[in-house]
């Protein structure tokens, strides 16, 4: 099943594509390669989840708010590329969650956000590469933000070009 098949029957309701609020670019092309800015955990409403892991919220609540930050940046690559079976995999994730000193399971929440591209990527090509790592503070307070790393499908003539894709075929490189 593509990845827009997944999105629906999972029946899953995307936020607004978020627009930037400075100076940079949601979403940048170059290339096979498409690079996302920090994403935040955008509801439908337009508000965000916001708080402190391990003060305000607990590793479910995270997980939550890694999991719609998903829903926020598959918003973002339909509403820049016009449909996600253009993407071809996840490469790199970094999520940063907003956490007290004490609160030490990062990787935890994030998975919210790795779960659900796993669920609409496939296991191949939903898991990439991660980092985790805990903030001080985040823009809005916000519980978790994260910024990804994407591959676009490739023409068939030029398709041995990038690794493992949805199928866990390996194409040699290594």
């Amino acid at each position: 099943m593509t990845p827009e098949m997944m999105l629906e029957q999972y029946q899953l309701e995307l936020p607004p594509a978020p627009k930037a609020a400075g100076v940079y670019r949601p979403l940048v092309v170059w290339g096979p390669l498409v690079y996302l800015s920090g994403h935040l955990p955008l509801l439908p409403d337009g508000s965000l989840i916001t708080g402190r892991l391990g003060a305000e919220l607990d590793l479910q609540a995270g997980y939550r708010a890694a999991r719609q930050v998903g829903l926020a940046v598959l918003s973002t690559l339909r509403a820049e590329l016009g449909s996600l079976d253009r993407v071809w995999r996840i490469i790199k994730t970094v999520g940063f969650v907003n956490s007290t000193p004490a609160f030490v399971d990062q990787p935890g929440v994030v998975n919210g956000f790795s779960d659900l591209m796993a669920e609409i990527f496939g296991p191949a090509a939903g898991i990439g590469a991660r980092s985790a790592v805990g903030a001080v503070s985040l823009p809005r307070n916000v519980a978790v933000e994260v910024e990804a790393l994407f591959q676009l499908v490739l023409p068939a003539e030029s398709a041995s070009a990038g690794g493992e894709g949805r199928e866990g075929k390996s194409d040699g490189v290594a």
